[in-house]
């Protein structure tokens, strides 16, 4: 019996250890020459140009098709239901190969500053991860949290909560 439990020990650290491995660069931050805080608009949909030299720019019409990932209470798991929303982006990052990707995990209210932080930082990673497993390069995915500090709804009530438990895209060229 004292083996089983070893051998699962051991599984569950390899299963950790590969995806902190597969989560690549990401304790990369964007420089300011990469990507500006303006870069990313609401839901990814509305992008300005970035302030560097090449001057180059998504504009909304190009990513109108994309959609915030939405989640359920205290979860990072994607449902079926946000399944096609990741694909788009996929699909768009594939036929745009000059196009990086900030997955930004973001929470309702409820909940500690720290585990919220924890949590949306989670969703961000699973989102990354599902893209990945699309067969999108990881250094085009960048992720960032930013816990129950940006929502985008402020009620206090299941629906506003619903909307704030998302993962957000901000999608820029290189």
């Amino acid at each position: 019996m004292k083996l089983n439990g070893y051998l699962r020990g051991i599984v569950v650290a390899g299963f950790v250890c590969g995806l902190l491995m597969s989560s690549g660069c990401r304790h990369r931050k964007p420089t300011a020459s990469s990507v500006s805080p303006t870069d990313i608009g609401t839901g990814g949909a509305v992008l300005s140009e970035r302030p560097d030299s090449e001057g180059m720019r998504i504009t909304g019409a190009e990513v109108e098709f994309v959609k915030n990932v939405l989640f359920a209470y205290d979860s990072f798991q994607i449902t079926d239901s946000e399944v096609a929303k990741i694909k788009a982006v996929a699909e768009f990052m594939k036929a745009n190969s000059g196009v990086r990707l900030v997955s930004e995990g973001h929470c309702d209210e409820r909940g500690t500053a720290e585990y919220n932080m924890s949590l949306g930082e989670n969703r961000a990673l699973a989102v990354r991860a599902y893209l990945i497993g699309l067969g999108i390069d990881g250094a085009r995915i960048q992720t960032k949290s930013f816990g129950e500090e940006k929502p985008l709804e402020t009620g206090h009530n299941e629906a506003s909560w619903s909307m704030n438990r998302r993962v957000e895209f901000g999608l820029y060229r290189k």
